[in-house]
């Protein structure tokens, strides 16, 4: 899963090299912040991740992850969505420009989607991880297992 890190987003985003998506990464702290009511923070290399939720599986392993984030590079944002993409594939559809994985929405630049869709995506996903853990951790990987 992921780390979290001491990190400044603050710096990580300043250091950035591409305009649009330091740009496009403001819009999403804002609404990530704004949907989850927590500040965001660095998770391993890159990912800027909002709020945690602990998950102990049956093998034994157990750590802390972000109930939603992003990461963004040079050339394109990944969205992350712990939830997985096939329980929001609906709204997906309307989205615009993107391609998925099992738990990430890879977008080139916010101009390129609905970011009120986006809204809603991430909003579902963060509420449904939120239900998930409010009774102690998440004991399986949602997004191979929950459609």
């Amino acid at each position: 899963m992921t780390a979290k890190n001491d990190s400044s987003v603050k710096d990580y985003i300043a250091s950035l090299d591409d305009e649009q998506i330091v740009k496009d990464s403001h819009v999403l702290i804002a609404m990530m912040q704004r949907i989850s009511g927590h500040e965001p923070k660095m998770w391993n290399a890159g990912t800027i991740g909002f709020n945690t939720y602990h998950y102990k599986y049956d093998s034994g392993r157990e750590g802390d992850g972000h109930i939603i984030g992003f990461y963004p590079r040079k050339g394109k944002i990944t969205v992350y969505l712990m939830d997985g993409t096939v329980r929001h594939s609906g709204l997906l559809a309307k989205l615009g420009k993107h391609t998925t994985t099992g738990y990430c929405v890879y977008i080139k630049r916010l101009s390129d989607i609905e970011l009120p869709i986006l809204e809603q995506i991430v909003q579902q996903s963060y509420e449904y991880i939120k239900s998930k853990s409010q009774d102690g951790h998440i004991d399986r990987i949602l997004w191979q297992t929950e459609k």
